[in-house]
C-alpha cells in the first residue's frame, strides 16, 4: 500500500502525462465510420483521409503556441442553454427561437458532446425516418443552426469531421433544460 501512495505522490500534473491516441488514415468515409464505431471509448481517436491532412493537424499546435495568448475565456454566465419548454437557445442575455428540427439536432449534439454523429444517425434522430437519410437535409439544418449560434455569441459551434459526420465543439458549458 505504501508503494501505491508513493507512486501516486510522484506523478506529475496529468496534463504532462502521455496518453494514448489512435490515428487512423483511410480515404474511405465508410471505413472511417466503421473504425469510429469499433474503437468508440477505447482511446481518443483521430480519423483522417490522407497523410497531408494528418500533417496539417499535427503542425497546427506548433503554430498556435507561437501566437499571442488569447483573450480571457467567457464567463460561465455565457453558457449555451437549450430551453426545451420554450424551444429556444440562450447565451448570456440573448435568446433565439428554435424550430423543432433545430431543437432536436442541437439537443442530440449537446447530450453527447464528444461524439461525432454521422449524417445518417442525425437524420434518424431528428427526422425519425429510417429509410430517408439525406445528407442535404442535415446540412441545411446545420447551416441555419450555425447562424443562430453565431448571433447568440456562443462559443459553441457545429464542426464537420470530414468523411465521418458532425460534432459540437466548445461545448463545455452547454446544457439542455427540460420543462
Amino acid at each position: 500500500m505504501a508503494e501505491d501512495d508513493e507512486a501516486t505522490s510522484n506523478r506529475g500534473d496529468p496534463v504532462d502525462e502521455p496518453f494514448p491516441l489512435l490515428i487512423a488514415v483511410t480515404p474511405s468515409p465508410a471505413e472511417r465510420i466503421r473504425l469510429a464505431e469499433l474503437l468508440d471509448g477505447i482511446a481518443p481517436l483521430l480519423l483522417v483521409a490522407d497523410l497531408d491532412e494528418l500533417r496539417r493537424l499535427i503542425a497546427a499546435p506548433q503554430q498556435v503556441a507561437a501566437a499571442p495568448a488569447p483573450a480571457a475565456a467567457p464567463a460561465p454566465a455565457a453558457a449555451l442553454v437549450i430551453d426545451s419548454g420554450r424551444s429556444s437557445a440562450r447565451c448570456g442575455g440573448r435568446e433565439a427561437d428554435l424550430t423543432r428540427l433545430e431543437h432536436d439536432l442541437l439537443t442530440c449534439l449537446i447530450t453527447e458532446p464528444a461524439r461525432v454523429w454521422s449524417y445518417a444517425e442525425l437524420h434518424r434522430s431528428v427526422w425519425g425516418d429510417e429509410g430517408r437519410e439525406r445528407k442535404a437535409d442535415v446540412q441545411s439544418l446545420v447551416k441555419r443552426l450555425r447562424r443562430k449560434l453565431n448571433n447568440l455569441g456562443t462559443g459553441a459551434t457545429i464542426d464537420v469531421v470530414r468523411g465521418v459526420g458532425l460534432r459540437l465543439t466548445d461545448h463545455q458549458q452547454a446544457r439542455v433544460e427540460r420543462a
